[in-house]
């Protein structure tokens, strides 16, 4: 069986399964298991595929089939230039999450806090980006610190950022320049209406917080000015309906310079605000 057959059977077994795009999660399975970069499939699609990678090509779209993602079938999540170990103890990193990355690059910052770390790909992207940064995650997952330790170590960054399990601020101490975080933000609503990917594999917990989307940013942005230097920054990832609720939020805190931004496909995914006492 040539490669370029073995997708074809593939792309339509993963579109009879629901996968949203059948054709592209296919193509980065089937470069998988040739253990070729991307840039080599079209040259590699008339070849005759081993027994071996064969055999592997179909258990991976097996599991992409149960609806199992992609990035906990290979193991890692590409973000923001960097590869980050995804399992499925934390949040698979997600485009429009760099935008928040983005929005904290144009601060200036030496000290960082991340608040729910997981995969510390918010944390970490900063820290390899601005040289010389120091910063601390927190996450109420030990399993999820793990993780988030493991991409440190990957990136040679231990030695610039540390780790606590804490709930929230409550193992926190000092005070940083910037304090991040995309927290749990889908109701219990909209959790249940999910696509199986996020629903059936992610950490509920990393999710949604309940009934209240909003509880966690009134809790962030409560505490936040406790542990943030003079003029220091809070940013977080919203769900793209919650901008002016959240918003209202920061400036209820006591949060001037009040922003919200929008992803690459413009919608509100980011509110930052700056704390003048």
């Amino acid at each position: 069986m040539t490669a370029q057959s073995a997708l074809v059977a593939a792309v339509q077994s993963l579109k009879a399964a629901g996968v949203d795009d059948p054709a592209r999660d296919a193509r980065r399975l089937l470069c998988h298991a040739l253990d070729i970069d991307s840039s080599r499939l079209t040259l590699a699609l008339g070849e005759e595929m081993t027994k071996d990678a064969k055999k592997l090509f179909g258990d991976l779209i097996t599991r992409r089939i149960t609806r199992e993602p992609v990035s906990q079938i290979l193991g890692y999540r590409d973000f923001y230039g960097q590869r980050f170990e995804v399992t499925r103890d934390v949040l698979d990193p997600r485009p429009e999450t760099e935008t928040l990355v983005e929005t904290v690059l144009g601060l200036d910052f030496q000290t960082i806090l991340d608040i729910g770390t997981g995969s510390g790909c918010i944390l970490l992207s900063l820290l390899a980006t601005r040289v010389g940064s120091t910063g601390m995650g927190v996450d109420v997952s030990q399993s999820a610190l793990t993780v988030a330790k493991r991409n440190a170590q990957a990136l040679g960054l231990l030695e610039r950022v540390e780790f606590a399990h804490s709930n929230w601020f409550e193992a926190v101490e000092g005070l940083f320049d910037v304090i991040v975080s995309n927290p749990p933000y889908i109701d219990e609503k909209e959790w249940e209406t999910l696509e199986p990917e996020p629903k059936d594999w992610e950490p509920k917990l990393a999710l949604t917080p309940g009934v209240d989307g909003l509880a966690p940013y009134r809790v962030i942005a409560a505490v936040a000015p406790r542990h943030l230097t003079k003029d220091g920054w809070l940013a977080v990832e919203i769900g793209w309906r919650q901008g002016d609720a959240v918003k209202d939020i920061f400036e209820d805190s006591g949060f001037s310079d009040v922003r919200v931004i929008q992803d690459l496909g413009g919608r509100d995914r980011v509110v930052a605000g700056c704390f003048h006492a």
